[in-house]
């Protein structure tokens, strides 16, 4: 019986090879999607997964006038204070961000210095994180004073061998102004794929609290806090304890609260102090287009398997008479469904293998099919999902016909069964213009990123981080600097620009504020000429300069941070900072060092050269490679061992976006790919219409209708279902894209021509996909449109 079954699935594979081929490419173009959709979900959702402890991070909630600000950063001493006072802790560590050494200048024994990121980590680091040790003990490796651990590629780089401790390392940072040395203690295996934390090597906690005291006190922020739970113990009841911790410390306005560190990827976005999505907002949603997809190319299968029904009445007819059971023939049908799925899932995968070098390019990732159980059970899955769905109708339709008037050639037709498939048409084009909206709105916003004014200028700006002579006095590498031809203009801050500004709470005043405002200002130290390098605005009063004497007591504020302060005439004023007073010389228009994500908070800058560590350099275009050629040389000569790497402003700029820029071409992708799906699926319905309509079109021929006049007669009924669904699809794609944009602080204004262009678009395809079947069957010869046989 199962040879029986074969061989008839094959002869009719074989009889409608059209339908066939087209049957294979809708669903293997489908299942490709989604087959890579599902490697960039499954790795997005295994990220940070692989410890074996239910590790938990501690988050602040500032309370500030403006609402609650969500930071990662906690005091210094909060995990040692959480050991020792909180008996449900089992170990805490305290840990510095990757970005604070991100950037450090490594070497060994008086040799050239290499580019590695670093972390400040306590001694129980790897008794929480499952970071294997090569060489070394968990709990000794990071115990003492001055040691560091690194990392397996680190080691080789370096030494040639992983056979490394007791040897001296040394380490320099510019943002932490340290060049020390360390003696190595253990070596651990690279960090894996699916960690979100990147680092070649672990200072000893100590040493930053050699380098600065303040983490030792409660009112510093800034290092993370990771801590096990002990056996038992309630996180839920912990998290409410913990909530008011601080208080007890002296800190106000400061609440904590834990999340599991593996959502801290997925869930990375706060509102007001609660959880508002993230990464895992993409994950949702590229995990609802592989669906999206993989029904429209289920529907496209329904579709054209209805549309050669009408070939296949009389075989029904026929086995009905002989004896056979309904069960048998939706047995047979849903054979062949699942065997063209089989077909169509060994084609996706080899356009799978042929397509990840590029999927990776554009996702960013190193994704690999490995044929891993769960990506054969997945398989398997997608494949009866797959199978059912789109061969469920046409079995069950095609079994139920009677044989009499199967046998007869006539293809009844209920309202039901017409409604069914002009549903599943209105499904189709529903998702492809949401689809086609989304693309739009994505594309529309990244253009609306990349041209607003952030305040600043961008372009022709490079800048690089001190070392050795350069970091040892910033005024001689300025100097330097400024002699090199194509310079405009140099000058130097203490941090990268956006999105690395530290910030100071509350520890300020001015005369006139209300003690019971809590204000968040975020700062930066910078030299003379920054403003003008920057192009950034003055809005009232001038910049710090070298003409008016020691500029060392003044302060510039920006125009968020007037307002919070509500000053109206601020300049000249003091502005009371770190028990020092400051005379405000001048108000900045506001400039986003941050994404468009986020609001312009209030900032102020003031004025240390001393405490800069990054010159910043303005070109003249098109002189960029010569003066970073020209840089190079300049630091070789007085620095030599030391790298230079010298990074662009316009660079940092769209790193912001990464994500967005990401989700925009997948986006024009699988719209793409939808709209042609959807495409094949009412290029079969109108196969079934022309069939259905044979003689009509013979019939209006012999009378001397036109073939203008047929293919407007056979296009017209499905421009109604198109039409449903874009009235369907428009509120829905704009609900959608409102909440999307809702994550911008700063959004551009959605328009309507978006919402009636991808309609006008959706229609003029479904148009010419239908039209060109109604040509063909126009042009048919009217005696055989009239034949019974």
């Amino acid at each position: 019986m199962f040879q029986h079954h074969l061989l008839l699935i094959y002869r009719n594979f074989k009889r409608y090879k059209s339908s066939f081929f087209i049957n294979l490419i809708g669903l293997s173009t489908g299942l490709s999607c989604a087959l890579m959709i599902y490697l960039w979900v499954n790795d997005e959702m295994q990220m940070d997964r692989f410890h074996h402890q239910s590790i938990y991070q501690v988050m602040e909630n500032e309370h500030i006038t403006e609402g609650i600000h969500t930071v990662d950063g906690t005091p210094g001493i909060l995990a040692e204070a959480m050991a020792k006072e909180m008996p449900e802790v089992a170990s805490a560590v305290t840990v510095s961000p990757t970005y604070w050494l991100g950037q450090s200048q490594v070497s060994v024994n008086n040799n050239p210095s290499v580019q590695a990121a670093g972390k400040f980590a306590g001694a129980d680091f790897f008794k929480i994180f499952d970071y294997p040790l090569i060489m070394g003990r968990a709990d000794q490796v990071l115990k003492n004073n001055n040691t560091v651990v690194i990392s397996e590629n680190l080691a080789l780089k370096l030494f040639h061998t992983t056979d490394v401790i007791g040897k001296e390392f040394t380490w320099t940072n510019a943002d932490v102004k340290s060049n020390r040395q360390a003696l190595i203690s253990g070596v651990f295996k690279n960090t894996p794929a699916n960690s979100s934390d990147k680092f070649d090597f672990l200072i000893s906690l100590d040493a930053l609290f050699n380098i600065s005291e303040t983490y030792l006190k409660w009112g510093n922020y800034g290092p993370n806090t990771f801590f096990v739970l002990k056996k038992g113990a309630d996180p839920v009841q912990f998290n409410a304890k913990l909530e008011g911790f601080l208080k007890s410390k002296g800190e106000k306005n400061i609440s904590l609260f834990i999340r599991p560190f593996a959502d801290g990827y997925l869930y990375n976005r706060f509102e007001n102090g609660k959880v508002d999505g993230g990464r895992i907002d993409y994950v949702k949603l590229f995990s609802l287009i592989a669906v999206f997809i993989l029904l429209i190319a289920c529907i496209n299968f329904m579709n054209l398997s209805t549309a050669k029904a009408s070939r296949r009445l009389k075989e029904v007819g026929i086995k009905k008479v002989m004896g056979a059971q309904r069960g048998s023939l939706i047995l047979q049908y849903m054979a062949e469904s699942i065997l063209l799925t089989i077909l169509a899932v060994f084609v996706s995968l080899l356009i799978v293998e042929l397509l990840l070098p590029q999927f990776n390019q554009i996702v960013g990732k190193e994704l690999s099919l490995y044929y891993s159980s769960s990506l054969i059970l997945t398989l398997l899955a997608i494949t009866l999902f797959t199978g059912l769905v789109s061969g469920s109708y046409p079995a069950l339709y095609l079994s139920g016909l009677k044989p009499v008037s199967a046998l007869k050639g006539k293809l009844n037709l209920s309202s039901g069964a017409l409604w069914t498939r002009q549903g599943l048409v209105v499904f189709q084009f529903t998702l492809s213009v949401i689809l086609i909206v989304g693309v739009f709105v994505i594309y529309k916003q990244i253009e609306y990123v990349q041209t607003k004014n952030q305040g600043y200028q961008k372009d022709n700006v490079i800048y690089f981080e001190t070392e050795g002579k350069f970091r040892d006095n910033v005024n001689f590498a300025i100097d330097a600097v400024k002699k090199i031809p194509g310079v405009l203009n140099v000058s130097s801050i203490d941090r990268e620009l956006l999105g690395d500004l530290s910030y100071t709470f509350g520890e300020f005043s001015w005369e006139g504020r209300n003690p019971k405002e809590a204000i968040k200002f975020q700062r930066a130290t910078v030299n003379t000429g920054l403003i003008e390098t920057l192009g950034i605005k003055m809005a009232s009063g001038r910049s710090f300069s070298n003409k008016f004497g020691a500029d060392t007591s003044k302060i510039i504020i920006n125009e968020a941070g007037i307002r919070v302060m509500r000053l109206s005439h601020p300049v000249g004023k003091t502005f009371m900072l770190w028990g020092k007073n400051f005379e405000i010389i001048g108000v900045i228009k506001d400039f986003h060092f941050e994404s468009l994500h986020e609001p312009v908070k209030p900032m102020f800058l003031r004025y240390a050269p001393v405490g800069t560590n990054r010159v910043m350099v303005k070109i003249s275009p098109g002189k960029v490679k010569e003066v970073t050629d020209d840089l190079q040389k300049l630091n070789a000569t007085y620095n030599p061992g030391f790298s230079l790497n010298v990074k662009f402003l316009d660079k940092d700029f769209r790193a912001q976006y990464i994500a967005e820029t990401r989700v925009s071409v997948l986006s024009r992708y699988f719209a793409s790919i939808a709209v042609v799906i959807s495409c094949l699926g009412l290029f079969g319905l109108a196969i079934f219409t022309a069939e259905r309509r044979l003689k009509e079109i013979g019939i209006r021929k012999v009378l001397g209708a036109s073939e203008m006049n047929i293919v407007y007669t056979l296009s017209k009924d499905f421009a109604k279902p198109v039409f449903f669904a874009i009235l369907i699809a428009l509120p829905l794609s704009y609900v959608m894209t409102r909440y999307w944009l809702n994550t911008f602080a700063y959004r551009m204004e959605l328009q309507l021509w978006y919402f009636f262009a991808a309609g006008l678009l959706a229609l003029l395809i479904a148009w010419l996909t239908v039209g060109l079947q109604a040509i063909k069957a126009a042009g048919a010869d009217p005696i055989q449109c009239l034949r019974d046989e």
